[in-house]
């Protein structure tokens, strides 16, 4: 999970606050969801180098996470590295700002893209920011080596996927009721940390985490929100 607070739209997302009360942040969150799920061995943090990401580490340190630290704009070695130093064959990839991630279809996903060889897989036309990745470390690796700058930005699965005569790219469809690209649950805006936050208020429960068809459910009954934020337009590339 890369994380670091510099963004010229929305400073410190993953350290947000989504539950006020209660003080606990978006990245605290996805943190409590990652250790209930029985298919992701260890998390580990990928925190840009900077004091001003320092609040990772002592998080990391409160949690007993292992991480690295490196270099801000090359996230893809930041991956890498936190692969290697998980011993992971295959990267389970999310990013910090994105609280709701479809962890319901983390075990087929997973059996897929084992059973068919694949380099990556994703899951296409679910909420934007639901999304996860798998990636064998050794296609990141190799995207490294062969890639340029651009491919070592956030954008860590851009070479393979400008290269699909060279990955086995696994492209799953969302199920029925969740293929729902016009909704947006990832936190890149003030806007889209309204809705999150209005979310998590409507929909928590104790001792049980948010599910994507409850968030698809809550907002179909409550339009305006999502409106809120469902104009925002992703970047170029992203899947986030």
């Amino acid at each position: 999970m890369a994380c670091r607070v510099q963004s010229t739209r929305l400073y410190g997302k993953p350290l947000q606050l989504l539950d006020i009360e209660r003080k606990i942040s978006i990245i605290e969150y996805m943190l409590d969801h990652l250790a209930a799920t029985p298919e992701i061995d260890e998390t580990v943090l990928a925190i840009s180098v900077g004091e001003e990401n320092s609040p990772f580490i002592r998080l990391a340190e409160r949690r007993k996470l292992a991480y690295v630290v490196g270099d801000e704009k090359d996230v893809l070695a930041r991956l890498i590295v936190a692969g290697e130093k998980g011993k992971a064959n295959v990267v389970f990839r999310v990013t910090s700002e994105c609280p709701f991630i479809y962890m319901a279809g983390l075990p087929e996903a997973l059996a897929r893209h084992r059973a068919s060889g694949a380099d990556l897989t994703v899951i296409i036309g679910m909420p934007e920011g639901s999304f996860f990745e798998l990636i064998n470390l050794s296609a990141l690796q190799k995207s490294h080596a062969s890639g340029e700058a651009r491919h070592r930005s956030e954008l860590c699965t851009l070479y393979i996927n400008e290269h699909p005569e060279l990955f086995h790219i696994n492209k799953l469809s969302a199920p029925a009721g969740l293929n729902r690209p016009d909704i947006r649950i990832t936190v890149d805006y003030p806007e889209d940390l309204i809705v999150v936050r209005e979310l998590y208020k409507a929909l928590k429960k104790e001792g049980e985490f948010i599910t994507i068809g409850e968030i698809v459910d809550y907002l179909d009954k409550h339009p305006k929100l999502n409106e809120t934020n469902n104009w925002i337009e992703a970047g170029k590339g992203r899947i986030w």
